[in-house]
């Protein structure tokens, strides 16, 4: 049976079961990947940035002998923004090839299509079943990445000091958990709009107004994910010349998620894209005892960083692809097939 679903208000029983549904998928297509953990899920599921809409629907087994709620097998939930919905679906790896994949999507679909969005996203992990599964959908491959992971285990913790001190004269490094401080939301949203166009996938957009940073920033933190950034400060003018960005998300604390790095075109050249992040993993090996893993994605054309995160110890893992298809297209398609 598959219902709308609010996490909000589902009970404690519901939100477990999607968890064992999530780590079975992760242990099949994944399994190198930490399994999550229950902790701030629920708040994982529910909140999203201001102007942004979640729907959610589920999928679960028949009632327990002694009447309880089946298990939730399957999950898809859309999210609404500008002008496409994000898809993602979930299908516990013992009800593949039945048609539930097939019939969560197109339940999400027709609703995107009422809500008068005219196309679908969905992010997409390469060498997975999901591949061949939005291919015959009739989903299309818009944008590729490269996932790398470092394991924190083999870091040199003496050539890392030795990384993040070498940066150029004229300029200091400042860590700050939690988030830059407001005084430097200005400059810190002004240093990410100069390079909007470069790394940016559709699915995952980033924040250049200060009162969206504010947001972004809020929005983490209430979904049980900590930020911690790390500025390259130009002295002369006090301007952000570089940043980094890690998050530690509450739902698998022993891989951190790296997000934006940043280095302003004025001030390329000095050594500070490699320092920033050298220092990044310095700070984090004290203020997150637990991590172990540290993921980062890059898009091919981006060979500097692809250096830099490879002089850090960083391996590639997988490509990480956005796929996209035209609503309309798409819920045609799977009312036929009924």
């Amino acid at each position: 049976m598959v219902r709308e679903w609010d996490a909000r208000t589902a009970s404690s029983a519901e939100i477990a079961s999607l968890l064992d549904t999530l780590n079975a998928v992760l242990a099949a297509d994944l399994p190198q990947d930490p399994p999550w953990r229950e902790s701030s899920l629920r708040e994982y599921l529910t909140e999203v940035m201001p102007g942004q809409r979640r729907i959610s629907w589920v999928a679960q087994g028949e009632p327990a002998a002694d009447g309880s709620p089946g298990a939730i097998l399957g999950q898809v939930h859309v999210l609404l923004l500008g002008d496409i919905g994000v898809l993602e679906v979930l299908v516990h790896p013992s009800v593949r090839r039945t048609g539930l994949g097939r019939e969560l999507v197109r339940v999400a679909a027709r609703r995107v299509y009422q809500e008068g969005f005219s196309s679908i996203g969905a992010e997409v992990v390469g060498d997975t079943p999901a591949v061949g599964f939005y291919e015959a959908l009739g989903f299309t491959r818009e944008y590729v990445e490269t996932r790398s992971v470092l394991d924190l285990s083999t870091v040199d913790w003496a050539e890392l000091a030795e990384m993040a001190g070498g940066i150029g004269a004229g300029y200091h490094l400042e860590f700050h958990p939690g988030g830059p401080p407001d005084e430097l939301i200005e400059a810190y949203a002004r240093a990410k709009a100069e390079v909007r166009d470069i790394e940016d996938g559709e699915l995952r957009p980033s924040s250049y107004d200060a009162q969206r940073l504010r947001d972004s920033l809020d929005c983490l933190h209430r979904r049980g994910m900590k930020p911690y950034i790390v500025l390259a400060l130009h002295e002369q003018t006090g301007e952000v010349a570089g940043l980094t960005e890690v998050v530690v998300p509450a739902q698998h604390p022993t891989r951190a998620d790296q997000y934006d790095t940043i280095v302003v075109q004025d001030h390329r050249g000095y050594g500070i894209d490699r320092a920033i992040k050298a220092r990044m993993l310095i700070e984090l090996r004290s203020a997150e005892p637990e991590l172990a893993e540290v993921q980062t994605w890059n898009a091919q054309a981006n060979e500097a960083m692809l250096k830099v995160n490879a002089e850090l110890g960083y391996r590639p893992d997988r490509d990480w692809c956005e796929y996209s298809v035209d609503v309309a297209e798409l819920v045609h398609r799977l009312d036929a097939a009924r």
